[in-house]
Formats: structure tokens, C-alpha cells, sequence
């Protein structure tokens, strides 16, 4: 039987949701996201506002600067997960066989379905966005790598003022010939720098990888090479399985008495990022959100959370991603009682998108080791350094 598998991606989803209940910001450049006074974050952005080169997780003051008269909206999140059920419901009504893979993304297997893959695509999108108010793009293809990509190029060809609602289908057969004339960074698994060392040997676009000999790729990137060849082919035989485990992976730590000296506060933050990312490497999981939770002496319990541009287990990006948020909270000499750091949206360890940076490829290397070291002999046995400077960096 010929496999049909959907990708779904709802188009800019907080300021979907966000114009839902307020009409008044259609059409309008908007963020949503922390206080431009402190340390805060774009969380999403409308169309509208991509239109002056604001982009999520950009600092707000940054964004301001870009368009003085962007319109801040402090986010819903209570909203957001709300209207995520709603979609995943109407999905899920479709068939059973959905993953998601995020607060607004999910794979569907629909090959029992008799229709082709563009007529359900369309009935799906307009059954969303009649019913809840909520544009979709989609992909659908023979495969999960094929119709994420899909999505992907097709809400790119799409892009303007207003949210893409892009539909793009590739027939079985035809995955290697759409693929071939993307450029290398529209592959799943290469970041900018792998990208930058591709380029240095002539490997402009995703047809330049199938077609480069093997030996010579393994030489230039490493180990990931054929793995690589193989999505450059087009080749994906995954399944749709829903993860049915874990939704989040957290550790928090209580002080004995209460702490407010940055030093120590920096290091504390530091081994419950080195936890979660050991537990996630673990279940061969990664988290596309990072969170954290401040508790003050008074009990009060602040959280925050940042969606990273793509899932990880690595120790250094989520310390870097909640060493952000922390900063954003607290301020120099301020005392603390409780500090957590979380992961969620977790997804397959697959999917994580800076896999074949070598600097990845060596913090991978080594994370492996050190997670042996503390099966082994104690999460004391081996402690990783950290520079004042990379601290520094995160406080521009």
C-alpha cells in the first residue's frame, strides 16, 4: 500500500491564537513574548511583523528598535494549549495514527484514506480553519522527512502579510527529483556551519549530496555521512507513532538556606541543565522548549519558558537557553530558594537539526562519555567547565 503522510504546521500559532480573540491585531505586526523593559524575548511574531526582519526569540528591545511601533502582547499560554487539543482533536477524528511533535505540529499516516493526498490536505486545513480560526500549512508526501520539508518550502513560497495556509505535495516517486534543487540547508540535520563546510567543497544544494561520493563525505563530516545520503535520496521509513511517554523531563533543587550570589546560582543552573540533558540523551529524546522556575524566600514561583528554533538534548544549549530566562528574572544579589530547569515539546532524538555541526558531532562525543562515567560511577564523578565569558555573552 502507498504510504500518504501529512505534515501539519500551524501557521504563526501564538498570534493565530492571539487574533483569535482579539481581531483587532489581524494583519498588524505584533510579537508576543517578555517585557521589552527587562530581559524579554519574542516568543512569535505575525506576518506582519516578519516583514521588518523580527523573528522569534529575538530579544523584544532588538525587535522594537526594528519597528518602533510593533504591538506587544503578553502570551496565553493557557490559550495556546487550549486551541492545541482543539487541532490535534480534529486530527486525531481523521485517523489515529498522529504524532505530535510540538505544541503546533503533528505527522498524520492517512494511506487508509481514498482520497489523494492533496484533497485530504485541503479538507483538513479548511475543517481547522472554519471550525477553530486557525490557518495551517501542509505537506504531504510519501514520507515524514519529504512532507516536513514540504511544509517548509511551501510556507516560504507562500510568504507575506498574511499567514501562508500552503499546501505542498510530492508524489511518490518524484521525492528525490524535489528535493535535488534545494539548497543543503533545507535538510533536516544540517546546520549553518555543516552548511558552510559543504559549500567549501562544491555541495551547494540536497542533489549535490546524493550524488557525492561516499568516502570523501565521511572524510569532510563523519560518521553522519550515510544517514545523510540517505534523506538526500529522499529515504525515510519511520513510522507515525505517537509518543505516548513523558511530555516533559525537569529537575529543581531547593536551597538548605537561601542563596543569592551569582557565581553559585550560575553553577547550580548549570548541573540541572547537565541533569536534564543527560535523562533526555537517556530516552534518546530532545526538547524544543526550554523552562525554568524561580522560587523567592516569600514562596512566590515565577516561570519562564523559551522555544529554541530546534530540538536539543545538548548540556551547553539548554544552560544557554535557561541561563536567558533566569537572567530575565532575577536580578544581582536578589536571594533565591528554589531554581528547576525543564525540557519539553519533546521529540525524537532524530530530529535534532545541528546533529551533523562536528561541533556537535564532539559535544555529542564526549556527552556520551561522561553520561557513561556517571552511570558508572556517580553524577560527582565528572563535573564540565563553563568560562565567565560565555556567561557574559548572554547578558548584552
Amino acid at each position: 500500500m502507498e504510504r500518504k503522510i501529512l505534515h501539519l504546521d500551524l501557521d504563526a500559532f501564538f498570534c493565530a491564537v492571539e487574533e483569535k480573540f482579539d481581531p483587532s491585531l489581524k494583519g498588524k505586526p505584533f510579537a508576543t513574548g517578555g517585557s521589552p523593559e527587562g530581559r524579554g524575548v519574542v516568543s512569535s511574531c505575525s506576518y506582519a511583523a516578519r516583514q521588518f526582519g523580527i523573528h522569534s526569540a529575538m530579544p523584544m528591545k532588538l525587535a522594537l528598535r526594528k519597528y518602533p511601533e510593533l504591538i506587544v502582547v503578553r502570551g496565553h499560554y493557557k490559550d495556546y494549549n487550549k486551541e492545541s487539543r482543539k487541532v490535534m482533536d480534529i486530527i486525531r477524528n481523521l485517523t489515529p495514527l498522529v504524532e505530535q511533535i510540538s505544541i503546533d505540529e503533528a505527522f498524520l499516516d492517512v494511506s487508509d484514506l481514498p482520497e489523494i493526498p492533496q484533497r485530504i490536505a485541503s479538507d483538513l486545513q479548511m475543517k481547522i480553519f472554519s471550525e477553530l480560526d486557525l490557518p495551517c500549512s501542509i505537506g504531504a508526501a510519501s514520507n515524514k522527512l519529504i512532507a516536513k520539508i514540504a511544509t517548509n518550502i511551501g510556507k516560504k513560497k507562500n510568504r507575506g502579510k498574511f499567514a501562508p495556509m500552503a499546501i505542498t505535495v510530492v508524489e511518490t516517486g518524484r521525492e528525490k527529483e524535489f528535493l535535488a534543487p534545494l539548497p543543503v540547508d533545507e535538510m533536516w540535520g544540517i546546520g549553518p556551519k555543516t552548511t558552510a563546510e559543504l559549500n567549501e567543497i562544491g555541495i551547494k544544494t540536497i542533489g549535490n549530496i546524493a550524488s557525492y561520493p561516499r568516502e570523501l563525505l565521511i572524510k569532510k563530516i563523519g560518521l553522519f555521512a550515510d544517514d545523510l545520503i540517505r534523506r538526500a535520496q529522499g529515504i525515510d521509513n519511520r513510522p507515525v507513532a505517537e509518543y505516548e511517554g513523558i511530555k516533559s523531563i525537569s529537575n529543581e533543587i531547593t536551597f538548605f538556606r537561601d542563596k543569592g550570589n551569582q557565581e553559585e546560582l550560575y553553577v547550580t543552573l548549570k548541573q540541572l541543565s547537565e541533569k536534564v540533558g543527560m535523562r533526555l540523551r537517556k530516552k534518546q529524546l530532545s526538547g524544543k522548549t526550554v523552562k525554568i522556575k524561580v522560587r523567592w524566600p516569600d514562596f512566590q514561583t515565577h516561570s519562564h519558558q523559551l522555544t529554541l528554533s530546534q530540538p536539543t538534548n545538548q548540556d551547553s544549549v539548554i544552560y544557554e537557553a535557561a541561563l536567558h530566562l533566569f537572567n530575565h528574572l532575577w536580578s544581582p544579589g536578589k536571594k533565591v530558594r528554589l531554581i528547576g530547569v525543564g525540557a519539553s515539546q519533546l521529540e525524537d532524538e532524530y530530529y535534532q537539526l545541528e546533529l551533523f555541526d562536528r561541533s556537535f558531532q564532539k559535544e555529542k562525543e564526549l556527552l556520551k562519555a561522561i553520561d557513561e562515567l556517571h552511570e558508572k560511577f556517580g553524577e560527582k564523578s565528572l563535573q564540565k567547565g563553563f568560562t565567565n565569558q560565555s556567561l557574559m555573552n548572554w547578558k548584552d
